[in-house]
């Protein structure tokens, strides 16, 4: 992992790049910011930098840091107890390295639902239990493997129970020689105040949408138009931004299906209304959910663009081209009621209502409600 490899975050890599030039590193430094915005990539481009920098051997150091195997380099991160596991073992993140590695070998960018989903968690709460503070010590009281710097990074460091923050404390105040944490957090404030107190604190922001943009168009190919767009839905996240690559099929589902009902509701036409209630009524009801979310912010969309300010507006190329004719039905007339019937219908399928009931009913409210917001 590079530095080049980060998208972004100039800020936070300059003022690290200058506390190893001048060998002032200090021997804790915690990394805040919000989801998405490369926290993780710049904790290993540094560590990365940190543990090249004391390697007599370049080559095989790097070598090492491609699969995330240095023997210098110790993680620390939330994991589960699954199902079955006898409550005499203690769980450590140990027990995940593997999945751990593969995550990160993929990639730095990702969030705490796809960890999740590669522990195959069910309803279990990722932790970094006691036993984990123990490992820690014993590792990085150990003589390093290359003679250089140890770099312990600690992913999610809020997610320690009072146990285990406890005793990382202890280390925290007297750590080995040529040993440096990296934590990397998303809510510092719960942390205990004493190890706040010892960590020096790097802020990062959200990335600059031209950032994302130009990451968009030059690692994923692209073109410039969808990349601008996307880059402005993503609000800085490349999380979410990647999120939004892959939600392109099952959107345009849904758009699809929210242009045919908005038309057909408009025009009144009760046979082919009842035809579409029966066929989003066959959608299981995860798919339904997700449907009305999307009807929800297109209305939310369509509102806005009637304003002509295009940095409040967020839809893909393929959404505004229907709503520049649509939008004027969505006013300050409808908007509230129309917004009003989604919720209720998201409720009533929340909660296990007949399907075609819900959803015809909502046609028919719409009938009424796109007449009312009808541009006189």
């Amino acid at each position: 992992m590079d530095f080049k490899e980060v998208i972004g975050q100039e800020e936070a890599q300059r003022r690290l790049l200058q506390m190893m030039d001048g060998q002032k590193v200090p021997h804790a430094i915690m990394l805040c910011g919000p989801t998405g915005c490369g926290k993780m990539a710049v904790a290993l481009a540094f560590a990365s930098a940190l543990l090249k920098s004391s390697s007599t051997n370049t080559a095989a150091c790097e070598a090492m840091l491609r699969k995330w195997a240095h023997p210098d380099l110790h993680f620390s991160f939330p994991v589960i107890r699954p199902t079955g596991t006898s409550s005499e073992h203690k769980m450590v993140s140990a027990d995940f390295i593997r999945q751990w590695t593969a995550m990160l070998e993929e990639g730095p960018y990702f969030s705490m639902e796809q960890w999740l989903q590669r522990m195959d968690a069910q309803n279990q709460q990722a932790i970094i239990f006691e036993a984990e503070s123990d490992a820690i010590t014993h590792k990085l009281n150990l003589k390093s493997s290359q003679g250089g710097w140890k770099v312990c990074l600690i992913w999610l460091p809020e997610r320690m129970n009072a146990a285990c923050a406890n005793k990382i404390l202890k280390i925290l105040e007297e750590p080995p020689q040529m040993t440096a944490f990296i934590m990397v957090s998303e809510q510092p404030e719960k942390l205990l105040d004493t190890i706040r107190s010892r960590v020096q604190r790097i802020d990062l922001k959200r990335i600059d949408d031209s950032e994302v943009e130009r990451a968009l168009v030059e690692r994923r190919g692209l073109e410039q138009d969808m990349a601008h767009r996307i880059a402005h839905r993503a609000s800085g996240s490349w999380l979410k931004a990647l999120e939004l690559l892959q939600a392109d099929n099952a959107d345009n589902e849904r758009l699809e299906l929210f242009i045919q009902i908005m038309r057909l509701t408009y025009q009144r036409n009760v046979k082919g209304m009842k035809a579409w209630t029966e066929a989003v009524a066959a959608m299981g009801r995860e798919r339904q959910l997700a449907m009305i979310d999307y009807f929800q912010r297109m209305v939310r969309e369509n509102f806005a663009y009637n304003f002509g300010l295009p940095q409040i507006t967020y839809m893909s190329q393929q959404e505004e081209a229907f709503s520049r004719n649509f939008a004027r039905f969505i006013n300050e007339a409808n908007v509230i009621d129309i917004a009003d019937a989604m919720q209720k219908a998201r409720r009533d399928i929340g909660q296990n209502a007949n399907a075609k009931m819900v959803f015809f009913d909502l046609a028919l409210q719409l009938t009424i409600m796109l007449r009312a917001g009808q541009p006189k």
